[in-house]
C-alpha cells in the first residue's frame, strides 16, 4: 500500500507541475480519491487555493498559471483574447499595463471555481460564437510537453487566428489571440465594454498587422458591427496593411448601425460614431 501511495505522489508530481492548479474532479478521474487528497493536504504535498481547487505549493499564483492549466491539463478549448491579448503581446503603451481583467473567448463557460481564487484580476468570459462560429470546437490545445514555437503550432490554430506564446521559465505554452483577432474581438465589445477613444488608441497602435491572417480573419467574421468597425478606423490611420486587404471578398451586410448616442453617421460605413471621430487623427 506505501508503495503504490508513493507511486501515486511520483505521478501526481509528474502530471501536476509545481504552480498549475487542477480541480477535484481531474484528480478524481486520475485515481486520486478524496480520502487521498486529504491525506496530502495535511502532508502538504497539496494545498488548496480554492474550494475544490488544488496546487503543489510553490509561491503565489498568476493568472498566466491559472490559464494554462485549464488549457494544458484541465484540456478546456479556452483561450485568451481582446484586450488581454493585445496587452499580453506588447501593445501596452496604447492599453492599460496593468491586467485587472482576463478575457477568455470560447464555447463554453470556464469553471465557476476561477472566482474564488482571489488573484486580483476578474475572469471575463466571452462566447466565441456570435464572431467566429464554432472555429474552436474540436480544437487541439498544446500540452505541456510541447514547445510553443509558431513553427510547430498547430494547422488548426494559424487558421483560427490564434498563437501559442513561451510562458515562464518552463516556457509553458499560452494560447492567446493573436493582434489581428484580438482587435476584432476588442471592436465587439463596443460600445458598452469598450470605448471608442481606446479602441481609436489601439488602432493607431497597430502597425504591424499580417494582411493575409486579417483577410483570413475578416471574411469568416460574422458581425457585420465589427468588420465595419475594423474597415472604418483603418481608414482612419491609414496603417500600410490597408492597401492590402480585399475589401469587397468580406460581407459588410446593409442597413445603418447606431453604435454611439448622439453620434455622427458615417455616409461609408452606416455607422454612427462619437462626432470626433468623424474628424483625420
Amino acid at each position: 500500500m506505501t508503495a503504490q501511495r508513493g507511486g501515486k505522489l511520483n505521478r501526481l508530481e509528474r502530471d501536476l507541475p509545481e504552480g498549475l492548479v487542477v480541480d477535484a474532479s481531474w484528480l478524481t478521474q486520475h485515481g486520486y480519491s478524496t480520502a487521498l487528497r486529504t491525506q496530502y493536504l495535511k502532508r502538504g504535498w497539496l494545498k488548496r487555493p480554492a474550494r475544490a481547487v488544488y496546487m503543489r505549493p510553490r509561491g503565489e499564483l498568476s493568472w498566466e498559471q491559472v490559464v494554462i492549466s485549464l488549457q494544458a491539463v484541465l484540456r478546456k478549448r479556452l483561450v485568451v483574447g481582446g484586450r488581454t491579448a493585445l496587452e499580453f503581446q506588447g501593445y501596452g503603451h496604447f492599453v492599460s499595463r496593468s491586467v485587472s481583467t482576463v478575457h477568455l473567448y470560447g464555447l463554453a463557460r470556464p469553471p465557476s471555481w476561477l472566482s474564488g481564487l482571489h488573484l486580483g484580476v476578474d475572469f471575463r468570459y466571452h462566447s466565441s460564437s456570435p464572431l467566429f462560429g464554432a472555429d474552436l470546437e474540436g480544437l487541439r490545445l498544446p500540452t505541456l510537453r510541447e514547445r510553443a514555437e509558431p513553427a510547430g503550432e498547430d494547422a488548426g490554430l494559424q487558421h483560427a487566428g490564434l498563437r501559442v506564446a513561451a510562458w515562464g521559465q518552463w516556457e509553458w505554452p499560452l494560447v492567446l489571440s493573436s493582434p489581428e483577432r484580438a482587435v476584432l474581438e476588442l471592436m465587439d465589445a463596443l460600445p458598452k465594454g469598450e470605448t471608442f477613444e481606446h479602441v481609436d488608441a489601439v488602432m493607431e497602435g497597430l502597425s504591424d498587422l499580417s494582411p493575409r491572417r486579417m483577410q483570413r480573419l475578416l471574411e469568416r467574421c460574422e458581425r457585420v458591427k465589427v468588420k465595419r468597425l475594423f474597415f472604418f478606423f483603418a481608414d482612419r490611420h491609414k496603417h500600410a496593411w490597408l492597401k492590402r486587404l480585399d475589401k469587397s471578398s468580406v460581407d459588410l451586410g446593409s442597413g445603418k448601425r447606431v453604435l454611439a448616442t448622439n453620434g455622427r453617421l458615417d455616409p461609408t460605413y452606416q455607422i454612427t460614431v462619437p462626432a470626433e471621430l468623424s474628424q483625420e487623427p
